[in-house]
């Protein structure tokens, strides 16, 4: 039988691969799969330009030119990635011939350059969409200071100061301000605590030497304390550095009130300020004269500084009391005091020898009266009650409370001396045509004030007329004219009086 040989021709071979052709076919196509895949990227990313595919693009543009990240243009194609005649691919024989299409793709970058064909030649109606001017430089800069600093942050080496001190050991320098507040709220809650517990003793030294039983106002008085009660306290705490006590059940007057105005000392920051601007514990009595128990009376006593300020600010110093001149032939006050009253006659029979002794003379106020501030007497004092009695005095400390025992003396005995106490007929005179002086003073400002208040009101009420007026309408305005002229001419008419004949 004969053997039938037969040999394929190129097409057929070319068409029927068989061995090593068969896979640099394969390679082939897996090469141009690529090439496809990566430029469809591009041409989707220039999708708004109408009719103009990516491979064209790059027929305008120039290989040699860099290309710039603003245009956003696919890089040329690398001829490398097109040629299959890569030896270390295979040792089985030659590669076949390109394709024709593979031998286009090869030959673009080799073509002469494009430059000739500018944009200037382009029909502008037949693109939409094109960018009228290039882009700014700070999409560059942005992207590359972007770059930069993702850079620093994945280099570990390159750390940011603030975190190198946040990693340094704290030292107690660090909290100062912290310790200093916290040590000014320790200090504040402990004088706090502390001047509360001072005041209080002070306040019941006061009372454990002047308000216990055999004292001077356990004597003088016969209810002590604020309750009606034996077991009632004597005092009445109404703040942290002040306290009152009250004592009623004497003759020539209805009751006296003492309140005790201390420092603060429970407050830190006015500790601190009566350090630099000292100040004294002070108590005031204040004793209610009954209506008859007291004449016309206007009279005080204190420090010359002291004794002008009174005059020119109480009211009833300043209306009736000037001051007195020491007189000529007897024994006065000290020095350092003045006093203010209504008459020569009145200040000399308040200032008695018995008180000069006691206090307000020379070598008694230089040893006694160190804690003497004022002395009010008066019948015209401004408020509920006008005969009042007033002292003011300053507190020892809590263990020298004997110091002002002679002072405390003069509240009894002046409320005694006040209450039997009888004016001449001559300064009576006085005192009486000074109070009806002063009382007419006081009607005419009254009168002067009640009759601004009604100018003032009828004021008020003809604006408000005004006002309805000129929101009316002409024909009500009109009507509001006649009844008014017609209440005029009413008015005006004269007044008869009928009578029936008999």
């Amino acid at each position: 039988m004969a053997k039938h040989s037969f040999s394929l021709s190129p097409l057929s071979s070319f068409l029927l691969p068989r061995g090593d052709t068969l896979f640099y076919l394969i390679a082939l196509f897996s090469i141009l799969s690529l090439l496809l895949h990566h430029l469809s990227p591009v041409s989707a990313e220039h999708r708004h330009f109408e009719g103009f595919d990516a491979d064209d693009i790059d027929d305008f543009v120039d290989p040699d030119e860099p290309i710039s990240a603003a245009q956003n243009l696919p890089p040329p194609l690398p001829t490398t990635t097109l040629s299959v005649s890569d030896p270390v691919e295979s040792h089985h024989g030659p590669p076949p011939p390109p394709s024709d299409s593979a031998t286009q793709v090869t030959s673009q970058p080799s073509d002469p350059k494009p430059a000739s064909m500018s944009f200037e030649e382009w029909d502008e109606d037949e693109f939409e969409g094109i960018p009228q001017s290039p882009p700014s430089d700070s999409a560059l800069i942005t992207e590359s200071a972007t770059e930069t600093y993702t850079s620093s942050e994945s280099d570990p080496g390159l750390k940011p100061e603030l975190e190198l001190e946040s990693e340094r050991p704290r030292s107690i320098s660090d909290y100062t301000v912290e310790i200093v507040c916290v040590s000014f709220l320790i200090m504040f809650v402990i004088n706090y605590f502390t001047g509360k517990k001072e005041n209080e003793n002070v306040a019941l030294a006061w009372a454990s030497k002047f308000a216990t039983k055999d004292s001077i106002f356990d004597k003088n008085f016969s209810l002590l304390g604020v309750g009606e009660t034996d077991d009632s306290p004597l005092l009445l705490k109404e703040g942290q550095n002040v306290f009152k006590f009250y004592a009623s059940g004497r003759r020539f007057c209805q009751g006296l009130l003492a309140t005790m105005e201390l420092k603060s000392r429970h407050d830190l920051i006015s500790r601190l300020y009566n350090m630099v601007v000292p100040c004294k514990d002070e108590i005031t009595f204040e004793v209610y004269m009954n209506d008859d128990a007291m004449d016309h009376v206007v009279v005080a006593v204190a420090k010359k500084k002291l004794a002008k300020t009174m005059q020119k600010e109480i009211t009833d110093l300043q209306r009736f009391a000037s001051v007195v001149s020491p007189p000529s032939g007897r024994k006065w006050i000290a020095d350092e005091l003045a006093v203010v009253a209504e008459s020569k006659e009145v200040a000399g029979d308040m200032i008695s020898e018995t008180v000069l002794d006691q206090v307000f003379g020379d070598k008694a106020y230089e040893k006694f009266g160190k804690g003497f501030i004022s002395m009010h007497l008066s019948d015209q004092h401004q408020g509920s009650h006008k005969k009042m009695l007033v002292f003011k005095f300053a507190l020892p400390d809590a263990k020298n409370m004997a110091d002002m025992t002679r002072l405390v003396a003069l509240v009894p005995y002046y409320i005694d001396l006040i209450g039997r106490y009888k004016l001449s007929s001559h300064a009576r005179s006085k005192t009486e045509g000074a109070r009806m002086k002063v009382a007419q003073e006081i009607y005419k400002e009254l009168q002067n004030a009640r009759q601004e208040a009604l100018q003032r009101k009828k004021a008020e009420q003809r604006k408000k007329i005004e006002e309805t007026e000129a929101k009316l309408s002409a024909e009500a305005l009109r009507k509001k004219e006649a009844k008014e002229r017609a209440r005029q001419m009413k008015k005006a008419m004269p007044k008869m009086k009928m009578t029936r004949a008999g």
